[in-house]
């Protein structure tokens, strides 16, 4: 069920009344319709999100917001290309923790993570599960340690490109497990997963989106959750920490919306009214919640504080565990 109408109306009252307060540059945004471009591709938890918002946006800013997968290089072909796009708020990147990241580990790099971009919203986070095929004979985490200290370099795991989340944490396990396992990145969340489902790779650290769906189909099966705690909607399933290797729930991702640097403060504003407002829907709750994920909706202020803070804990990460860029 949405919100009432009653709702809409004062939610669509009060973003009005916050674009009439605002400059003449807010009061004729947008102009034309909106670029939303995801480096990552189609059916992937970015991409799921970012098509979820992109619908409520449009309905609030009236104009069509449209999604465009620029995929490749773990989303740095897209932030690159948001990065040198016109500041008028007409073309968006909604990225994850790769914006940070791929600046982390790729001095060739034609970005900085914050002086190129306003940042508008962190928009939600996404646990992250170790997930096995169904039928693999693999039951915990420890099982798959024992295999890989008796196969070293024979273990495979996935991920949706080098530097993402999937990579930094089976990298980490990797590195405090004392094991060699091989890397094999593809373009996006959703090929992985596609290959561990198919039992052509053992495993691979997927965010809490559709998983449910695909465990009660009997083609997942989950280890463990990268939380700080047992998550609800698997308590049967220990954290990494009960498994012996605390510290992964620093691993967990999350999705966010920027503007190229110079975007006129008021349409930066008048964005992340249109995200929050998407946000409070009870229907996009529900459909977050019901993917794994945890809705933010920080303030711009709040966000480039949190993407300042998360550079900082990446940084580190990346060290212990060892990661190079390509």
């Amino acid at each position: 069920m949405r919100s009432t109408p009653l709702l809409r109306l004062v939610a669509a009252a009060l973003f009005a009344f916050a674009i009439a307060a605002s400059p003449a540059s807010a009061q004729t945004y947008p102009t034309k319709p909106i670029r939303l471009v995801i480096g990552f591709a189609a059916g992937g938890p970015t991409d799921v999100i970012g098509r979820l918002i992109a619908k409520d946006m449009s309905a609030t800013l009236g104009q069509q917001v449209v999604v465009e997968n620029r995929t490749g290089a773990n989303a740095l072909i897209a932030t690159e290309a948001v990065a040198r796009a016109e500041p008028d708020g007409h073309t968006l990147l909604f990225n994850s923790l790769n914006h940070n990241v791929n600046a982390l580990l790729n001095k060739d790099v034609k970005y900085h993570p914050l002086k190129d971009f306003a940042p508008v919203s962190l928009v939600a986070v996404l646990p992250l599960l170790l997930v096995t095929r169904a039928d693999s004979p693999l039951q915990s985490v420890q099982d798959l340690v024992a295999l890989a200290r008796a196969r070293p370099n024979e273990v495979n795991y996935s991920s949706a490109g080098n530097g993402g989340s999937a990579h930094l944490a089976a990298a980490m396990l990797q590195t405090s497990s004392n094991t060699k396992m091989v890397h094999i990145p593809f373009r996006g969340n959703a090929p992985a997963l596609s290959e561990v489902i198919a039992g052509r790779v053992h495993f691979m650290f997927y965010p809490m989106i559709g998983v449910a769906d695909q465990v009660a189909g009997k083609q997942l099966k989950v280890l463990a959750a990268a939380t700080d705690k047992r998550h609800p909607d698997f308590p049967s399933v220990p954290t990494m920490a009960e498994a012996g290797f605390p510290g992964f729930e620093e691993t967990m991702p999350w999705v966010g919306l920027f503007a190229p640097a110079g975007t006129p403060a008021p349409v930066v504003d008048a964005l992340y009214r249109a995200l929050a407002s998407s946000l409070s829907e009870k229907e996009t709750q529900e459909r977050l919640k019901a993917l794994g994920a945890i809705s933010v909706g920080s303030t711009p202020p709040n966000f480039t504080a949190f993407l300042q803070k998360d550079s900082e804990r990446w940084t580190r990460v990346i060290a212990a565990a060892g990661i190079k860029g390509e």
